[in-house]
């Protein structure tokens, strides 16, 4: 957990039939620290966006934003955070923040060649009692990156240096921070080997950065119940595999299945294992739970499913609230009401 002077425990968000099962821990996003004299070569630093002389990070509104229709869609905001190391330094150096905008990548970088690369995604809130803004549990989406980064022969910043950066780019983009009630401000981490590779090699060079964009719910139908297409061919994963990472390389092979079930009137699909082709799994992105009588059932992280910050949380408060949470479900077919969460 990040230390934060007024970190505090709460009930805040839910997508669950288990009504008082979803919460989670909430903290006061910190103002710590931050700059320093830039790291970054310069060649790689100019084909950065760069700090304009206009600072917009204290303006207020987001533009011409209608909040009460926000969905979920790329908006450009104002900064991005970057921060990058090499194999010989061994570890990342302080970053930076620079206007949003392209980075310059060779035609021979290890993400484009080999998809060498991890993503997270996490939210930042306007407080409700007060000025401020709320983080759900970033240090945990920190700490999956490092595990994926151990996965995927990359470097990873610690923890520390994640919420840092987290906290620096809401700050810096503050003026797109929906109004309470009205969505939130979507952080997308990302770790790449930006490095040039031509063999089939860890890439000599990463990058780290986070950028952010104001949205709504994920899907269309909002906090209403939403249907989802049983997938028996196509699987998301399998044993030996990358399905317990958040890497790149998991999500570009689902977009066939996922565009199928969508042809078909279904907001997304729910996969079985590849072993048995019987048990649910997990949907395109986002952990199932199922809900029957007094217990909360949920498949077992054992390498195929990606172990969700939201699902943690959740077993976590349902065993506080007294349910009886089962991990397997390798003995429960799709056939039961499933809850779903994203991730």
């Amino acid at each position: 957990m990040a230390v934060l002077s007024s970190a505090k425990r709460a009930l805040p968000w839910g997508r669950t039939s288990a009504g008082g099962v979803i919460g989670g821990l909430r903290a006061l996003l910190g103002t710590d620290g931050g700059g320093g004299r830039s790291l970054l070569p310069s060649r790689w630093k100019s084909s950065q966006p760069q700090l304009d002389p206009v600072d917009r990070s204290d303006e207020e509104g987001g533009g011409d934003i209608d909040w009460d229709n926000l969905g979920f869609g790329l908006t450009p905001t104002d900064y991005m955070y970057v921060m990058r190391c090499t194999q010989e330094e061994g570890g990342f150096s302080r970053g930076e923040l620079a206007r949003y905008g392209n980075i310059e990548l060779s035609p021979s970088s290890g993400v484009l060649n080999y998809g060498q690369g991890l993503f997270e995604g996490l939210k930042a809130y306007r407080r409700a009692d007060g000025p401020g803004y709320t983080l759900f549990r970033p240090e945990e989406n920190a700490r999956r990156m490092q595990h994926g980064a151990g996965r995927m022969c990359m470097p990873s910043p610690s923890v520390e240096q994640f919420v840092h950066a987290v906290k620096q780019t809401v700050l810096a983009n503050k003026r797109w921070v929906p109004p309470q009630g009205k969505g939130a401000l979507y952080l997308r981490p990302l770790l790449i080997g930006s490095g040039a590779i031509l063999g089939l090699a860890p890439a000599p060079e990463y990058t780290f950065m986070i950028y952010a964009a104001p949205v709504g719910t994920y899907f269309k139908e909002g906090m209403a119940a939403i249907n989802l297409l049983v997938e028996e061919e196509i699987h998301r994963a399998m044993p030996g595999g990358t399905g317990g990472v958040k890497t790149i390389s998991n999500y570009a092979p689902v977009l066939k299945a996922q565009m199928d079930a969508r042809s078909k009137g279904f907001a997304d699909v729910l996969y079985l294992d590849s072993v048995h082709k019987r048990y649910v799994e997990e949907a395109s992105s986002c952990n199932l739970f199922v809900v029957k009588g007094g217990a909360v059932a949920t498949p077992a992280t054992a390498g195929t499913i990606l172990p969700g910050v939201t699902r943690r949380s959740i077993i976590e408060l349902a065993r506080d609230s007294g349910y009886q949470v089962d991990r397997s479900l390798h003995s429960t077919p799709p056939l039961l009401s499933i809850t779903q969460l994203c991730r």
